[in-house]
């Protein structure tokens, strides 16, 4: 599946508890890999752009202490996470 065809398939509001959630830990794991996926596409075409590189790497680090803040909760929903999103590990 393409960077493009993922970047469709996350519905960034089956991720929200309710109408004006923005600060859920799943929401947020939800738009960070939308915002990263947004990201490598830029990076593939723009090589040497390092300091969006930077930001992505800082995404990516974030977005993994969300996930193992959500794991320590709950394994379930971890799981249906990363599945849902496509995410390895």
């Amino acid at each position: 599946m393409s960077v493009k065809a993922e970047q469709q398939a996350i519905d960034l509001a089956s991720y929200k508890i309710n109408e004006n959630d923005t600060g859920s830990a799943p929401y947020q794991v939800a738009l960070l890999t939308k915002q990263i996926l947004d990201l490598t596409e830029h990076l593939l075409i723009h090589k040497k752009d390092f300091s969006s590189r930077r930001g992505l790497l800082k995404m990516v680090s974030q977005r993994r202490k969300l996930l193992d803040y959500i794991k320590g909760k709950s394994e379930e929903k971890y799981q249906k996470l990363i599945g849902d999103l496509g995410l390895r590990r």
